[in-house]
């Protein structure tokens, strides 16, 4: 069953139905459960490829008792053998290849149940909050199929307040369409506008394959320069829509993983907006701490600025580090982390040179903002080429051009960025100021049903005509 795909959106909406038939706990537990088994079951035939994330789970919630009955043991010794089983089971290639499992194994979403696992630990060993954690909670949590494959990232007590509430979150029948017209939405993301993107990504790899007079091969590295952000952020969110929709239909609320992330003007603002609830995780429990016990140790004022640097570079290189197992998603670690730095260190020099409030007047200025905006999508462009493809075929791509002309290439896709994403902010303020007595009447409920028809529309006569499956989710590999 494909992450986004009919099968699963009928599997999820008939899941939501049965959860309905009564408001106990009991009952939306011991369905969310069971639904999260058959979908486990659908993905995978054999109880034997699930025998090493059984033992995971397992081991991440003694590792939880463990502290639980006594919170004055270290942490980390809970933490270290659940990260160490982790990077063994996802077969880092830092590893020798002789010490992994000869068989094949039930690996998808282990990434997202890693955060979910490492989460409980850690509060768990604070003791901040007294609370026990029964295996049934424990597996609800960490299995949830609307979270399984790729996130979000939902913090427990978010996760119990819905669940195991006695008296459930309201579902009205407005309530209700919004979430039918986003699971259309992220259909048609998936399965429509990711598969076109996909489509245009696939063609420009192609002919910078082949040999090529050099406008042909010139406007294929323009296309690949900028298609995959938009790519992923339609295959990636569209699929968080579907979820999200579905779990609200089963009263539960996931928090959000998008917020308009390409209108970011900056690379610090960009990851407060794409993939919000991986950021969260790791500016809690890597930058945060991280900070803190610098700053305990360092205590001079004009280092401390350095120090933020120092630990933006820390947590977004370990985000490129999750998200593979080889060397490539190292460097895309080293890129992001290495974008996060320099873009405080920027921050930092032009608030000491022009002083604090002439920054921003700045910041806040159109055609700043225009230019920083396109700038940061096509360095998010730049770092993905490592995310998306292997080392020999980034050096077959790069070695198609000359030095001078990649430099051309990207400058006309900043360029280009910087013009497109200005007018789409231009284009989407005036249609949202057109307005009645009870708002945008973009936002009217009038509107979203001709939208939400016309996509449904839209994705039901693309797929049938083109007959070409969607690409499947990016982040299911993760």
């Amino acid at each position: 069953m494909d992450a986004a795909s009919l099968q699963f959106v009928a599997f999820g909406l008939a899941a939501a139905l049965v959860s309905n038939f009564s408001r106990s706990r009991v009952w939306r537990s011991g369905v969310l459960l069971l639904a999260s088994l058959v979908f486990l079951g659908l993905l995978a035939h054999s109880l034997v490829v699930f025998l090493p994330l059984a033992g995971f789970l397992l081991l991440g919630y003694f590792g939880m008792v463990r502290l639980e009955h006594n919170p004055t043991r270290s942490t980390a010794w809970s933490i270290l053998p659940v990260l160490l089983v982790y990077v063994w089971l996802k077969k880092y290639t830092f590893l020798p290849g002789g010490s992994f499992l000869r068989f094949p194994y039930f690996t998808l979403g282990l990434s997202y149940i890693f955060f979910r696992v490492l989460h409980l630990i850690i509060e768990t060993g604070d003791g901040n909050e007294k609370r026990h954690i029964g295996l049934g909670s424990y597996l609800l949590y960490t299995l949830n199929f609307t979270t399984l494959i790729s996130g979000p990232i939902q913090r427990y007590d978010e996760f119990a307040r819905d669940q195991f509430a006695p008296d459930p979150i309201a579902l009205g029948p407005r309530t209700i369409g919004l979430q039918l017209e986003r699971i259309i939405r992220g259909f048609f993301k998936v399965n429509v506008l990711a598969m076109l993107l996909h489509t245009v990504q696939e063609d420009a790899v192609s002919q910078m394959a082949q040999t090529q007079p050099l406008e042909l091969k010139l406007y294929a590295a323009f296309r690949l320069a900028l298609v995959y952000p938009l790519f992923l952020y339609a295959n990636f969110s569209g699929y968080i829509d579907i979820v999200i929709a579905l779990a609200r239909l089963m009263r539960l609320r996931l928090p959000e993983n998008f917020d308009r992330p390409f209108e970011a003007s900056s690379v610090l603002d960009f990851w407060n907006k794409w993939h919000i609830t991986l950021s969260n995780w790791l500016k809690t429990y890597v930058y945060n701490p991280l900070l803190l016990a610098l700053m305990r140790r360092v205590s001079s004022p004009s280092l401390q600025p350095l120090l933020g640097v120092f630990c933006f570079f820390v947590t977004f290189f370990l985000i490129g580090v999750w998200h593979g197992r080889t060397s490539e998603f190292v460097i895309f670690g080293v890129l992001t982390g290495g974008g996060m730095s320099i873009n405080k260190l920027w921050q930092i020099w032009l608030a000491r040179t022009m002083g604090r409030k002439p920054y921003k007047a700045l910041a806040q200025q159109p055609v700043y903002n225009a230019f920083s905006r396109g700038l940061n999508f096509v360095w998010f462009s730049f770092t993905l080429f490592w995310f998306w493809a292997a080392w020999k075929q980034i050096d077959s791509i790069f070695a198609s051009l000359t030095l001078p002309q990649w430099l051309a290439v990207w400058a006309s896709a900043w360029l280009f960025a910087t013009a497109v994403l200005a007018a789409w902010e231009w284009l989407r303020a005036a249609l949202l100021s057109i307005r009645t007595s009870e708002g945008p009447v973009l936002t009217s409920r009038y509107a979203r049903v001709v939208y939400a028809s016309a996509l449904g529309l839209a994705a039901v006569v693309v797929t049938a005509l083109l007959n070409q499956p969607a690409p499947d989710i990016v982040y299911k590999a993760f």
